[in-house]
């Protein structure tokens, strides 16, 4: 039965990439590598960046307004950096998407503010040693080649920026575009839709991020092994559900989405609700843990005796799963 189940939600004719040309093919595999590339690069600078972000708060809160205005011109380009990653993986996602003609003007844009941000990242850092707020280009803090280091990830993008724009000029005269799959987003509530699916992708590279570190952070000792353990899974079922939503569910035919998404919320909303009766469960046992246990993850998140961050990252499943359930509901009553 399992066998049976397995092979219906995984055959290859379920998929959008079963009607490609091999050329296809390989540019939707090409994309899709380079997204989950730079997921990981964007995770870990953006945790790096919350985490800078929460020594400044620190440092305001602590009324000291003055060291936190130079700790925000310290960690600047760790903040450009996360930016640039985010930025390329919402390009990338749009590059999963038909493009035409007039939409590829929006590519070059957003090649060229690529360029920009890349290289107001290394005038700064130039600029900051010459006045001497860097000691040199290795201070070795908050990473061991800090701020070389941003330097090196400018170029990285510069040389994205650049490699797209050459792309393009050549893409727009082989028209029409070679799409690598899906279709463009058809709703009323676009807006809506793009601002809560870039909200959740931002919880997913922190929870990313957060699983891997939190595994090297967090005492699994003195008592708070329960909490703990339910804090790491609370974070893997985040990202998780992010990974399978991309590149599964996005991935399929219009007609397999409709018939995948009721059972597919409905695992995810029994997922998703046995993690959060477990790591209420486990929070009502260790009250104390978040401040002991998750504060060395992200301070900020973990500063007030309600921790709303992992509360965020607790429901959003859930919340996915349930909206995805209801339009699973209306769309086999429509059926």
């Amino acid at each position: 039965m399992g066998s049976i189940l397995m092979k219906k939600f995984f055959d290859k004719e379920n998929f959008l990439f079963s009607s490609f040309d091999k050329k296809q093919k390989q540019q939707s595999l090409f994309v899709a590598i380079a997204l989950m590339v730079f997921f990981v690069f964007a995770a870990f600078s953006f945790f790096n960046a919350l985490y800078c972000f929460s020594d400044i708060v620190g440092c305001f809160v602590s009324g000291s307004p003055d060291v936190a205005a130079k700790d925000f011109l310290r960690s600047l380009p760790i903040f450009l950096s996360a930016f640039m990653s985010i930025w390329t993986i919402l390009l990338l996602q749009a590059s999963f998407r038909n493009i035409e003609e007039r939409r590829l003007k929006s590519y070059k844009k957003n090649a060229i503010a690529l360029l920009v941000f890349a290289g107001v990242t290394i005038v700064h850092v130039l600029v900051m040693r010459i006045i001497g707020k860097y000691s040199s280009l290795v201070e070795g803090s908050p990473s061991p080649l800090y701020p070389l280091d941003s330097i090196l990830y400018s170029l990285l993008f510069i040389a994205i920026g650049v490699f797209t724009l050459i792309y393009l000029n050549k893409l727009q005269e082989k028209l029409p575009y070679v799409a690598p799959s899906r279709g463009p987003i058809v709703t009323k509530a676009r807006g809506l839709y793009c601002t809560f699916v870039t909200f959740w992708m931002l919880i997913a590279l922190f929870t990313f991020a957060a699983f891997f570190l939190g595994l090297f952070i967090i005492d699994f000792q003195h008592g708070y092994q329960f909490y703990s353990v339910m804090l790491l899974i609370a974070y893997a079922l985040s990202f998780l559900f992010m990974l399978v939503w991309e590149f599964y569910f996005n991935e399929l035919k219009e007609e397999k989405k409709k018939e995948f998404l009721l059972p597919l919320s409905i695992v995810g909303l029994g997922l998703s609700v046995i993690v959060m009766i477990l790591y209420f469960v486990s929070l009502g046992l260790n009250l104390d843990g978040p401040a002991n246990i998750g504060f060395g993850i992200l301070p900020v998140a973990f500063a007030a005796s309600v921790n709303m961050a992992t509360m965020i990252v607790v429901a959003t499943p859930f919340i996915v799963s349930l909206v995805a359930f209801i339009k699973g509901l209306i769309a086999r009553k429509k059926a």
